[in-house]
């Protein structure tokens, strides 16, 4: 029997929560499972994660295996960061940052445009054939 520490579905339509719950791997999705051993919200600000790391690290030294998106989220309660999967930052890095762009928090250098000098008006063709 291959076990894996996975997410199961729960909540309504257009209403994701997620369980993390050790399962045989035959077992569909939303199926029979062996153990809940936390929770998932993508929906709270920031998202909601909690997970029983002593009964994670149990399973895991008994063989069973997490899948990519258990081990993100692990990583991230891990480390304490607030987040999610695919769509969130769950303690995954976003790459190198763009040269000639502030990091992420500091306000952009704006520049300002010199002033311009003012013209003297010119008058109007109509006003000059009138005089």
């Amino acid at each position: 029997m291959s076990v894996r520490v996975r997410l199961t579905r729960v909540g309504s339509n257009k209403n994701p929560i997620w369980r993390v719950v050790v399962a045989d791997q035959r077992s569909p999705r939303d199926g029979r499972f062996i153990e809940t051993i936390g929770h998932y919200n993508p929906q709270t600000e920031p998202s909601t994660i909690v997970i029983d790391e002593e009964r994670f690290r149990h399973w895991v030294s008994r063989g069973a295996q997490p899948t990519n998106t258990v081990k993100q989220l692990v990583k991230a309660h891990g480390k304490g960061i607030e987040g999610g999967t695919s769509t969130g930052s769950a303690g995954v890095s976003r790459g190198a940052p763009v040269p000639g762009e502030p990091p992420a928090g500091e306000p952009a250098e704006t520049e300002t445009p010199p002033d311009e000098s003012e013209a003297p008006a010119e008058p109007e063709q109509g006003d000059a054939d009138a005089q």
